[in-house]
């Protein structure tokens, strides 16, 4: 019997199962927490979550709605400033891995989160960088989750909030003390890696039911694939039922129930 499974929730399992146990994680707000904490109630329990607002190892019960939500600092190990955080954490090389989210990306993993159209007069400010910047520089690899379509991946983003590979795929060629950028993109369609040469961002692998075509109408740019084309692995019965337990329990919490 197949199960029942909705593409975000693909996107969130797949994202998940990115962490191995034992990593040190930098968590962004959204989708990027939902796959963290996922990861920390199934397979890899002893993840360690930090946030930005300075909260180590966190295992809150329910997603916080920003990273000022007291359900952080109730739950985690213990809490820090914001520049111990940064600089003895993140730029000490104490973080594996950095999990953000975005408003565009583009064919190199730049990403955007200071405004759409031009910046002299946006047509949309955005909420800008936060953390993410010095995240995707300082931890020693980036996982980015975003839903996919035309309008987020887009040839050349309208401001590089964030670095992944610059505007020509060099953007981290010959920098000292920097990570390795941006390692794979996961979206409700696909798995995306960077080409070890030029680095754009190439399709290695679809999640069931999805088409090439359906990935090709979705991106702004001329999407590439790997040769090897893999599927990627459907959800499995207990992480769908911590997942959506997870967000049930989320929901009530924030409604005041």
């Amino acid at each position: 019997m197949s199960l029942e499974y909705t593409a975000s929730e693909m996107m969130t399992v797949t994202a998940a199962r990115a962490l191995e146990n034992g990593m040190t994680c930098f968590v962004g707000i959204g989708l990027p927490s939902e796959a963290a904490n996922l990861a920390r109630l199934t397979h890899a329990p002893d993840v360690v979550l930090i946030y930005e607002s300075g909260t180590l190892q966190t295992k809150p019960d329910v997603l916080p709605l920003s990273i000022g939500d007291g359900e952080l600092c109730e739950s985690a190990l213990t809490t820090v400033s914001v520049p111990e955080m940064f600089r003895y954490w993140l730029q000490g090389g104490k973080v594996s891995v950095g999990f953000l989210g975005t408003a565009q990306i583009d064919r190199y993993a730049n990403l955007n989160t200071t405004l759409i159209g031009d910046y002299a007069s946006p047509k949309v400010r955005l909420p800008g960088g936060g953390g993410a910047p010095e995240i995707a520089t300082n931890a020693g690899e980036v996982f980015i989750t975003l839903k996919h379509s035309k309008r987020t991946f887009v040839k050349d983003v309208d401001f590089i909030t964030t670095l992944g590979f610059g505007r020509d795929g060099k953007g981290r060629d010959s920098v000292p003390n920097i990570g390795r950028g941006p390692t794979r993109v996961i979206t409700d369609l696909c798995v995306m890696k960077p080409d070890p040469e030029t680095k754009e961002l190439v399709v290695t692998s679809l999640h069931p039911g999805v088409t090439r075509e359906q990935i090709i109408e979705a991106t702004s740019w001329e999407i590439r694939f790997a040769d090897q084309l893999e599927s990627t692995p459907e959800p499995n019965a207990r992480e769908l039922e911590v997942l959506r337990e997870l967000k049930a329990r989320t929901d009530r919490h924030h409604a005041g129930e």
